[in-house]
C-alpha cells in the first residue's frame, strides 16, 4: 500500500466541501444516479487516477480492446494528493481514483462518491467474504477493494539471534538491537506498535489514551535506528537494520533469513480501494472499468507485481506456488488478515495523530 497521512484529510474537506456539488442522502452517502446497463461505452471515456506502478501500464490499451472506452492515467503520490484534487470544488475531470480505504470512507459520508451498482459489477462474486464486511464500508456500498494487507514485525533472524512476536521487541530492544530497529514514520502506523502493545485501538479517538502512546514513542526513540517508510527493506537486505516495522509485501522475505510476522498483540487490516466520483459523466464505464479489474486474470497482477494480497479469491488461487512460497505473506489467509483492526476515518481526531507525530518527530 502507497501509504502517507491520513490526518490532514479532514481539514481538506471541510474547507473544500461548501464547494462541491451532489446531493446526499440522511446517511451522508451520495444519492445513486441512474445508470444505462446497456449504454454504448464506445462513446465515453474515463481519467482514473491510481498511484505509480499500481497496475498494469498497458491496462488502458486492453481495457479499451474489451469494453470500449478510452482510458487516461494520471497519478497521485499521496492519498492527499487525490483528496485534495477531489474536493477542491466542481468537478475534478477523474472518474475512478485509487485511494485507501479511511479515505474512502471520509469522501462517500462527505457525497463525493457514486454508490457502487452491483449489478455493473458482476465479478464482484469474486471477492472473498471477508471483502465485503470492512470496517470503513462494510457490503462495499462506496467501494470496491483493490489491495488488503496487514503490518508487523519484519526481521533477518539471523541477526537479531531470536524470532520477535511482540511490538515490545520493536519499542524495547533487546541490548543487541539498539541502533538496529527502523519504525515506519506515517502517522497510523507510526502510532500502531504503541497503541497495540498498550491494548488500544488503532482508531483511539481517546486524549488519555493517546498521551501514553505518544509517552511510548518518546521513550522507544533513542534507541532507533530511524523513523523510514521506503528504504526499510535495503537496510535490512544491507544488514544496516535487523528489525524493522513494515507492510506485509514490503517485507523482503525472498531474501535469505527475512521473516515477517504479526506480533502476539495483533495488527491492522489496510485497504486500499476503487471509488468512482459523483460528478464522474462516464459511470457505466466506470463500473466496467472496476468490474475489468475484479477479473481474475487482471487482478492477479497486482499480487504478482506488488506482492500485495488481493481480496479476489480466483486471482489468488491462480498464483504460482513458487511466487507464494518465496513470498510468504501471499499465503496469509483472508481469515487471518480479517484478525487485524480495520482502519477507519478517524474525523476531528486526526488533527491528535498529526500534533504527536509531529512532537514525537521533533524531540531529540
Amino acid at each position: 500500500m502507497l501509504r502517507v497521512s491520513a490526518a490532514t484529510l479532514t481539514a481538506v474537506l471541510a474547507l473544500s466541501l461548501a464547494a462541491c456539488g451532489g446531493s446526499s442522502s440522511g446517511d451522508g452517502t451520495a444519492e445513486p444516479d441512474r445508470l444505462d446497463p446497456s449504454a454504448d461505452l464506445s462513446k465515453q471515456t474515463l481519467t482514473v487516477s491510481n498511484w505509480d506502478g499500481y497496475m498494469p501500464e498497458d491496462l488502458p490499451e486492453k481495457f479499451k480492446a474489451k469494453a470500449g472506452p478510452a482510458v487516461t492515467v494520471t497519478k497521485h503520490a499521496t492519498n492527499e494528493e487525490i483528496i485534495a484534487k477531489l474536493t477542491a470544488g466542481g468537478d475534478s475531470g477523474i472518474d475512478v481514483a485509487f485511494v485507501s480505504g479511511q479515505f474512502a470512507q471520509a469522501l462517500g459520508e462527505q457525497g463525493l462518491l457514486e454508490p457502487v451498482h452491483a449489478e455493473l459489477v458482476p465479478n464482484l462474486k469474486n471477492l472473498y467474504p471477508e471483502a465485503t464486511k470492512l470496517a470503513y464500508d462494510p457490503g462495499n456500498k462506496i467501494s470496491v477493494p483493490y489491495t488488503w494487507g496487514t503490518t508487523g514485525l519484519c526481521y533477518r533472524s539471523d541477526l537479531t539471534g531470536y524470532d520477535p512476536d511482540s511490538w515490545k521487541d520493536l519499542l524495547e530492544p533487546r541490548p543487541q538491537l539498539r541502533k538496529k530497529v527502523t519504525m515506519l514514520g506515517t502517522e497510523r502506523w507510526l502510532m500502531l506498535p504503541a497503541q497495540k502493545l498498550l491494548g488500544y485501538s488503532a482508531n483511539t479517538r481517546d486524549e488519555g489514551e493517546m498521551q501514553k502512546v505518544k509517552e511510548t514513542l518518546l521513550k522507544a526513540k533513542p534507541n532507533l535506528l530511524a523513523y523510514d517508510d521506503t528504504t526499510f527493506g535495503d537496510r535490512l537486505k544491507s544488514g544496516e537494520a535487523a528489525l524493522v516495522e513494515a507492510w506485509d509485501g514490503w517485507c523482503p522475505t525472498d531474501t535469505k533469513n527475512v521473516k515477517f510476522v504479526v506480533p502476539k498483540e495483533g495488527g491492522d487490516l489496510w485497504v486500499d480501494t476503487m471509488v468512482i466520483l459523483k460528478t464522474s459523466e462516464n459511470k457505466e464505464a466506470a463500473h466496467a472499468f472496476i468490474n475489468y479489474i475484479l477479473d481474475p486474470e487482471v487482478h492477479r497482477w497486482a499480487a504478482e507485481n506488488i506482492i500485495y494480497n488481493v481480496p479476489n479469491q480466483p486471482a489468488m488461487a491462480a498464483l504460482d506456488p513458487a511466487l507464494v512460497k518465496s513470498h510468504p505473506t501471499l499465503g496469509t489467509t483472508p481469515a487471518e488478515l480479517a484478525k487485524g483492526e480495520g482502519l477507519v476515518d478517524l474525523g476531528d481526531a486526526a488533527s491528535t495523530y498529526t500534533r504527536i507525530a509531529t512532537e514525537v518527530a521533533a524531540q531529540k
